[in-house]
């Protein structure tokens, strides 16, 4: 389900009643250091991402280890599920929450707008699907770059159970609502995506 046309004028109130999530849970095997910790100007890559999360949002937690992020200037919840992917740190973000709408990201988006984040929570309030995803401008849908609803958190629990960790599948299941945004979102997870991206 595509949704278009959709005013943001909403995202004040929206980010009164929302939660803001970003994952830095991963182990960053293919980029050889923690992707979070990545020099994007002057401030880590997690930081530029936590707080444009805010920004829509108006709070943000960090999901991944408290120890290994006690340093950074965010909340930090611990995946309840360790070592089984994403799909974990989305569990312990909506087992977290008491808010219905829950903007979820990952970490490791440079050039991340904040414009677009709004784009998705103001769709959120307006679609009834269990999550609103970022669908970019080449047609890839991004379940990192979501709003989950609270109802998601047992289906995602299930999911674990069943050791079924494909996000995307999920949402394909779910019927999930996309918006499409006007640019491609990137992910850096190797060293050639960081030097690609730092060059555009």
């Amino acid at each position: 389900m595509i949704i278009s046309g959709i005013q943001t004028s909403q995202c004040y109130y929206l980010g009164m009643r929302a939660a803001g999530f970003v994952l830095v849970g991963g182990q960053s095997s293919r980029m050889g250091r923690d992707k979070a910790r990545l020099t994007l100007h002057s401030h880590l890559l997690v930081e530029d991402v936590a707080a444009k999360v805010a920004k829509v949002a108006g709070n943000v937690v960090l999901v991944g280890d408290p120890v290994k992020y006690s340093d950074l200037p965010f909340g930090c919840i611990a995946d309840l599920h360790p070592g089984l992917g994403p799909l974990s740190g989305v569990e312990a973000a909506l087992a977290s929450t008491k808010a219905e709408l829950n903007l979820i990201t990952a970490c490791d988006m440079p050039g991340l707008a904040s414009e677009w984040l709004e784009m998705l929570l103001s769709a959120a309030e307006w679609s009834r699907a269990l999550c609103v995803a970022a669908e970019d401008v080449n047609g890839v849908v991004h379940p990192l770059c979501a709003i989950y609803r609270r109802a998601c958190l047992s289906m995602v629990q299930s999911a674990l159970a069943a050791r079924r960790l494909k996000l995307l599948d999920l949402l394909s299941e779910w019927d999930a609502a996309t918006v499409k945004m006007p640019a491609p979102l990137h992910n850096v997870n190797t060293p050639e995506d960081w030097n690609i991206w730092r060059t555009l």
